[in-house]
């Protein structure tokens, strides 16, 4: 559902109160529709939900909108594999390592994917609005920029208060919420170490939440590892799926995989070979996400990954790879 779309936004979202709600990665996925907005969680280069976009992309979804504030990898390996047809986002790229996003760019430029750039805080009110049951949220940091233009369905008004102009963005509510996090119960109770990005957010305003935990534990244990970050009843289904967020970081367990990033670029940069040199390897032939991690070179590769926390030196030797 696009951002303009007039349409009336219930009060809360469908709650989930099954006991267990643990499903395999295959049929996680196939919650997500043709079509679908879809929030993606994480941020940049750090718990990306690349297991579950991978298996989007062997189950050949299409026509996805996504929903995010800053991220990398992630969405465009989704353009690169032609599964999206419009983005809502406040950047893509791979940050100051590697540069711009080359398949989002490329989708961009040539018309295939329909941009509607946005900023971090913008999407943020549009979820608040959702999440409140309003058909709006009012914001001040975009006044005097030409974000107004790319936007025809933002509206201004006077406030009755004050007299200052404000903007009046619409709500915005996914069809699917999908993050990945480090800790999770069967009944889907979800805690996230570190950041938490716009990941609560896109669960209070999205239809459906699906997650891929890296270990699921029970109740107890994740009140001892610090508490529910997002309640069992926003979330319709999980799957434990370890290296999960692969190759984004998901401290504590592991270190953002700059090795294979570089060779994901490498690959998105040349265009013409991206599918056979990368997206056939790592993603469509793969037959599982077991395959996957043997196929970036299996415990060897993915135990290098968990030393991160040995040591400074350590963790600069996995980011000079």
């Amino acid at each position: 559902m696009s951002a303009d779309q007039k349409t009336t936004i219930p009060m809360s979202t469908s709650v989930y109160t099954d006991d267990s709600k643990l499903i395999p990665l295959s049929d996680l996925v196939s919650l997500v529709s043709d079509g679908d907005a879809i929030a993606v969680g994480g941020g940049l280069s750090s718990r990306e939900p690349m297991a579950a976009l991978r298996e989007l992309l062997r189950a050949g979804k299409k026509r996805l909108h996504v929903i995010g504030s800053a991220h990398g990898i992630d969405i465009d390996m989704l353009c690169g594999g032609n599964a999206v047809a419009a983005t809502w986002e406040s950047y893509v790229g791979f940050e100051q390592d590697f540069g711009m996003a080359p398949n989002f760019r490329r989708a961009c430029e040539d018309g295939s994917v329909e941009v509607h750039d946005s900023c971090c805080y913008t999407m943020v009110q549009q979820l608040r609005a959702a999440i409140a049951g309003l058909p709006f949220m009012p914001i001040r940091s975009i006044r005097g920029t030409d974000m107004m233009k790319l936007h025809p369905e933002f509206k201004t008004m006077e406030c009755p208060f004050t007299g200052q102009e404000l903007v009046l963005v619409p709500a915005l509510k996914p069809d699917v919420a999908i993050i990945h996090v480090q800790y999770g119960d069967e009944q889907g109770n979800l805690c996230i170490e570190g950041p938490p990005v716009a990941d609560l957010l896109f669960a209070q305003a999205s239809k459906k939440v699906i997650a891929t935990v890296e270990k699921i534990v029970s109740t107890e244990r994740l009140q001892e590892l610090g508490g529910v970050s997002i309640p069992y009843f926003y979330v319709t289904a999980l799957s434990e799926v370890p290296f999960g967020a692969h190759p984004t970081s998901c401290y504590p367990f592991y270190a953002y995989d700059r090795a294979h990033t570089n060779l994901y670029y490498t690959a998105a940069k040349a265009h013409d070979t991206f599918v056979e040199s990368y997206l056939n390897r790592y993603v469509l032939d793969c037959r599982d996400h077991a395959e996957y991690l043997n196929r970036i070179g299996g415990p060897a590769a993915t135990e290098r990954l968990t030393q991160w926390s040995q040591g400074t030196s350590s963790w600069l030797e996995l980011y000079k790879a």
